[in-house]
C-alpha cells in the first residue's frame, strides 16, 4: 500500500557526505539508492532535486572573490556532479533513470522538458532534475518546489538530517520543540527554516504539501511512503501542532 502516487524528492548535497566533511560518502550514496529503489519498485513515480552543498555553496560562497552569479553557477554544475553519482547508483540496483539539467549539456543530461519529464515518470523511471532552476539566486528548494508544481507530484519529501521541523535548531537547542504539523503562514511567519521563502510561497499558491524528515535513519522513506506518521507536514489544511 502506497500514500504518494508521485512524489518529488528534495535531498541536500550534505546529506550525501555521510561523516566526512565534504564530497560524497559511497555508503550514504549506495543506502539511497537501495531506498529509493525499494519505493519505485512499489510503484511510486519519482522526482528528486539533489543540492550541491557538499561540494560548492554558490551565493554562501561569495565572500571567497566569487561573484554571486558565478558562485550560484558553479553551485550548480555542483547538483550535476551529485547527480550523475545518484544517478551511476541508482542504475547499479537495476533501475532506470534520466537526468535532466535546464542548462544545455547534452552529453551528460537531457535538457529539461516538462512534458518530458512526466513521460519519463509515467514510463517508471526514476528522474533526477539537476541545475537547480538553472538560474542564480534561486536555491535548489525553490527548484525542487517549481519542479514538484510542473510535474503535478502529490507531495515534496524533504529528506534532513532531523526528524522534522523544529521552532529552533535541535542540533543546537536540546529543548527545541517539533511541530507535526503546521501551516504554510506559520512558517513563513515564525521564519522557520524549513525551506527558502519563495519556495514556501510557491508551494502555498500551489496548495503543494511538503513532508520533512530524517532520511539518514533507515527504512524511514519507506514508512512515510507507506502512509505511516514520519516527520512534519506543511499543508494548507492544517494548524500548528506540536509533536
Amino acid at each position: 500500500m502506497k500514500k504518494y502516487k508521485r512524489i518529488l524528492l528534495k535531498v541536500s548535497g550534505e546529506a550525501l557526505m555521510g561523516e566526512k566533511p565534504f564530497g560524497i560518502d559511497p555508503k550514504v550514496l549506495h543506502r539511497f539508492a537501495v531506498e529509493i529503489g525499494e519505493i519505485q519498485k512499489k510503484g511510486v513515480e519519482i522526482g528528486i532535486v539533489i543540492g550541491g552543498g557538499n561540494i560548492y555553496r554558490g551565493v554562501e560562497n561569495s565572500s571567497d572573490g566569487v561573484d554571486k552569479v558565478t558562485g550560484d553557477h558553479m553551485g550548480m554544475l555542483a547538483t550535476i556532479i551529485n547527480g550523475l553519482a545518484l544517478q551511476s547508483a541508482l542504475e547499479h540496483e537495476g533501475i532506470f533513470t534520466r537526468l535532466l539539467s535546464p542548462i544545455t549539456m547534452e552529453e551528460i543530461a537531457e535538457p529539461f522538458i516538462r512534458r518530458r519529464a512526466i513521460r519519463h515518470l509515467e514510463k517508471g523511471r526514476v528522474v533526477i532534475f539537476g541545475a537547480g532552476t538553472g538560474n542564480p539566486y534561486f536555491t535548489t528548494d525553490t527548484a525542487a518546489a517549481l519542479r514538484a508544481v510542473e510535474i503535478n507530484a502529490d507531495v515534496i519529501i524533504k529528506g534532513t538530517r532531523v526528524d522534522g521541523i523544529y521552532d529552533s535548531d535541535p542540533e543546537k537547542n536540546p529543548h527545541a520543540f517539533r511541530f507535526q504539523e503546521i501551516s504554510y503562514q506559520d512558517v513563513l511567519e515564525k521564519d522557520l527554516k524549513v525551506m527558502d521563502m519563495t519556495a514556501i510561497t510557491l508551494c502555498k499558491e500551489n496548495k503543494m504539501p511538503i513532508v520533512v524528515f530524517n532520511m539518514n535513519i533507515a527504512g524511514n522513506l519507506k514508512k512515510l511512503i507507506a502512509g505511516k506518521k514520519i516527520g512534519s507536514v506543511v499543508s494548507p489544511s492544517l494548524k500548528s501542532k506540536r509533536a
